[in-house]
């Protein structure tokens, strides 16, 4: 057999079990896959079929290991497992592999480890009777097998391993439920899990199973198809290889997809399209791979087709250190990144150079309304309502008249206006924005709203002379390309939109006019359960049509089931829409991860919640203090919390705009500054009644009851965001009286006490 074109891959559960290995048998590893590709017939490997198996091989790694691999075809191999030698050849009527018939994925069990990893360590212990006196108790009622109620048949009609069925009749233990999840191929994992969480049997179909379904008839005896189906997770390069021996459970993202990431990250899509999901479901990990697909997909070049955005400038970072990651200086030199509002004041920089107006935030705009309103001596408004009525109804819609604004619809304001009411505001908006010019200032909504208007005049004057040229024949007029000052094109080929929920109207309309309107031509993840702006958008309205072509993720990977449990009592009994005019739930959002349950902390006040705090990071030990991460309501409350934990000798972190200022320390900062970021524990401190949500809020209850709906969901999304931080444990801390979004949490489970 020629060794040069000898493929070599690895299924995903194998390299969960070589990381458990010792650092010499990785490198061993390593090497193996070297040599099995240059020639898997080199006596030193060893290679050989196992007795009773038609496909299952073994090869030698090293002394001691051996590799155990399928043979899908003549110079097509798959590694499933890597043993010890003394473990391979027993019990080889009990390892079991298969092209599951539901998705078409290989999947491969070792009955044997699980009998003894899940089964055996639950049954009792028999020990001798100290009393020779014949005792007859009443007996204990056998414990009652979880999936006692499904069918074989229903368990295999919805993915499970067939293999696996007696195993899960036999189970009546939630730890051995864990356990099998542990060791079972991965939708079987899923299917579990959704049931034992009391899912109904459809839901469970529809929710977990048929997302990764193959779309035709599956072939069982055809390995080598099965291989190629996104329901089997493998690498086959050397650089992935290293990825996933070296990188942990971090690494594993820029190796390996679940199926329903891999199907969406390769779709051709016949215009936008949209990814929702709850937090830590891969949306980001689905975006930076669809970049990646999208850029092996343009002809060779040295420009920057593709747009990857997103909202602000701490996760446009992420994202350039995260694209690196995952395809190197190759990859990331055919891709422009940055955040929305860097792109829009770019644009409009490059067509009025002169323009270098200083640009203020969101809460220095409403401070000069306040003044504005002062020096007027306005005491009937509210500065918070004129602002969002300039950003959202008039800049939004981008209104220039007032009887535009007359005639301006303002879907979701709550608030009515009458007439003579905007008649007044029109006149306030034109005073506001001459205060602006005088004090040489802009705001953003104005940077992105120019920056819409500017993309689509460039985008009109584009189609115009796709117009003439379609009337010439096909020829350019070259007087009329040439009267723009150069030949006009799309600034991107396809753009892809991370954070999509957060971004303002104009964004959307700059985004639109950017591309032109063709197959794949925007992408876009996000899920606004997690909004926490204002910005609030019909995406159909906006010429971005996405009915048909939005898709759900529902699996997370970060949070542990009880984690994301409690997050999603926070976010109640809320309706979340989908960025086009419908609602959208978190219906089989879901978690595979298991850990202990978040705890709660009343303390009398807010100084003692600070000690509290800062004892409980120090019972955590040698967890690493960039592991630790503290969500506050205030940036005060944040420096007081950095400053007790220095009094106790912890370095604390906060975080500003750009990120943590420094290394090595407790991340400490307001909710807000937690999006897109992850911790190994998550603290939520200052959780009271009057800061979450903030007591102005409540007073909205009667004034405006539109408002105070609105405000109350972007604060419950705000603890949300915070809370799903967390891998592996929450502990949540307040005084005085509790948040209202806690009133579930602490009726399940109460307080610890300070």
């Amino acid at each position: 057999m020629t060794g040069k074109n000898v493929t070599l891959r690895l299924l995903d559960k194998a390299d969960r079990e070589i990381l458990k290995l010792p650092r010499p048998v990785k490198g061993a590893i390593y090497d193996f896959q070297h040599k099995f590709k240059t020639n898997p017939d080199s006596a030193g490997l060893r290679l050989k079929q196992l007795q009773g198996h038609d496909k299952l091989h073994s090869a030698r790694v090293n002394d001691e290991y051996r590799a155990l691999l399928l043979r899908l075809a003549d110079d097509d191999w798959l590694i499933v497992s890597v043993k010890h030698r003394k473990d391979v050849y027993e019990h080889l009527d009990r390892l079991t592999y298969s092209v599951n018939r539901v998705t078409g994925g290989i999947e491969y069990v070792d009955l044997q480890v699980v009998q003894e990893e899940v089964l055996s360590p639950a049954a009792p212990r028999a020990t001798a009777p100290t009393d020779p006196t014949p005792v007859l108790p009443t007996e204990p009622a056998a414990p009652r097998p979880l999936f006692a109620k499904w069918s074989e048949q229903q368990l295999t009609d919805l993915g499970v391993a067939p293999s696996l069925v007696p195993v899960i009749a036999a189970l009546t233990t939630e730890d051995q439920l864990l356990g099998l999840v542990e060791y079972a191929p991965q939708l079987t994992g899923e299917v579990l899990l959704a049931l034992y969480d009391g899912k109904e049997y459809d839901d469970v179909l529809e929710q977990v199973t048929a997302p990764v379904a193959a779309p035709e008839p599956v072939d069982p005896e055809d390995f080598q198809a099965a291989v190629e189906r996104p329901a089997t997770i493998v690498t086959t390069t050397d650089e992935a290889l290293r990825e996933a021996l070296e990188g942990e459970d971090f690494g594993r993202w820029k190796v390996f997809l679940h199926p329903t990431q891999a199907k969406l990250v390769t779709r051709d899509y016949s215009g936008p399209a949209r990814v929702g999901g709850g937090p830590g479901t891969g949306k980001t990990i689905v975006a930076l791979h669809r970049v990646k697909h999208l850029v092996e997909r343009l002809p060779a070049g040295r420009t920057k087709p593709v747009l990857l955005t997103t909202y602000n400038k701490n996760l446009a970072a992420d994202l350039r250190s995260r694209l690196l990651a995952l395809g190197g200086e190759n990859l990331l030199s055919r891709v422009e990144i940055s955040h929305v509002d860097q792109l829009a004041l770019r644009t409009v920089r490059e067509a009025e150079p002169g323009n270098r107006k200083r640009i203020v935030d969101e809460s220095q705009a409403v401070r000069e309304w306040r003044s504005l309103l002062d020096e007027l001596g306005e005491d009937g408004w509210d500065a918070e309502f004129l602002h969002d009525e300039w950003t959202q109804v008039i800049l939004g819609q981008a209104v220039t008249s007032r009887a535009e604004y007359f005639r301006a619809r303002r879907a979701g304001r709550g608030r009515t206006v009458s007439r003579s009411e905007r008649a007044e505001i029109w006149q306030l908006a034109e005073r506001f924005t001459q205060r602006l010019d005088r004090l040489e200032v802009q705001t953003w909504d104005q940077v992105a709203e120019r920056a819409a208007q500017l993309e689509s005049e460039r985008a009109r004057r584009i189609q115009a002379i796709d117009r003439q040229r379609e009337e010439a024949g096909g020829l350019d007029n070259v007087h009329v390309a040439d009267g723009s000052g150069g030949w006009l094109r799309y600034r991107y080929r396809y753009i892809v939109v991370d954070e999509a929920q957060d971004l303002r109207p104009a964004h959307w309309k700059m985004l639109r006019a950017m591309t032109a309107p063709d197959r794949n031509d925007l992408f876009l993840v996000g899920d606004t359960h997690q909004r926490i702006y204002k910005n609030q958008v019909t995406l159909g309205s906006l010429g971005i049509n996405i009915r048909g072509r939005s898709s759900k993720l529902s699996l997370s990977y970060r949070t542990t089931r009880q984690i994301l449990r409690s997050a999603l009592n926070v976010l109640g009994d809320e309706t979340y829409d989908d960025l086009d005019g419908s609602s959208e739930t978190l219906a089989g959002y879901r978690s595979v991860l298991s850990g202990a349950v978040p705890d709660l902390h009343r303390s009398s006040d807010w100084a003692e919640e600070r000690e509290a705090i800062a004892a409980l990071i120090e019972s955590w030990g040698q967890v690493p203090h960039e592991q630790i991460a503290i969500a506050v309501p205030t940036n005060q409350m944040a420096s007081e919390t950095a400053s007790t934990l220095a009094q106790h000798g912890i370095r604390a972190l906060e975080i500003g705009p750009d990120g943590p200022r420094g290394d090595g320390g407790v991340h400490i900062g307001t909710m807000f500054r937690f999006k897109g970021l992850e911790y190994q524990r998550m603290i939520i401190a200052g959780v009271t009644d009057g800061l979450v949500p903030r007591a102005r809020v409540q007073q909205r209850r009667t004034t405006d009851p539109a408002r105070y709906r609105t405000e109350m969901q972007r604060a419950r999304s705000l603890l949300f965001v915070a809370a799903t931080r967390a891998r592996d444990s929450l502990d949540v801390f307040w005084h005085g009286e509790p948040s209202p979004f806690l009133k579930e949490l602490i009726r399940v489970r109460p307080p610890v006490a300070a």
